[in-house]
């Protein structure tokens, strides 16, 4: 069994950076494409970014593209959220996913059906 543990959340100014870090438990997150996705109370969870098992390919929403960037790092089995000029939506609790171990290689998903294992989510709070 996988487990996921997010970190790295807090508060900052728009236009600010945090650096969001997942690290897993319980099999290398290599054989998993992974994501990002965010949730605000009473919202349906949103999908941020994902990357494939290779790290290969990657995938954003369009409300983060080119302000945050999906990388993994095999040795320290971790996956990590780079997010820079923030604003105020993008405030939410951000949480990292596992997917499907049979997707191909390349895949990088952005649906939340894809993804098997969560973790407990990292608060984001974007001031303005």
């Amino acid at each position: 069994q996988v487990q996921l543990v997010e970190s790295g959340g807090g508060l900052v100014q728009a236009g600010g950076s945090l650096r969001l870090s997942c690290s897993a438990s319980g099999r290398p997150l290599s054989t998993s494409a992974m994501g990002w996705f965010r949730q605000c109370p009473g919202k349906d969870r949103e999908f941020v970014a994902a990357i494939s098992r290779s790290g290969g390919n990657t995938h954003y929403a369009d409300s983060v593209k080119g302000r945050f960037t999906i990388s993994r790092d095999g040795a320290k089995n971790t996956v990590y959220l780079q997010m820079n000029i923030l604003k105020p939506e993008d405030t939410a609790v951000y949480h990292c996913a596992a997917a499907h171990q049979g997707l191909k290689v390349l895949a990088a998903p952005t649906a939340v059906k894809s993804y098997d294992y969560w973790g407990q989510g990292t608060q984001v709070t974007v001031s303005s």
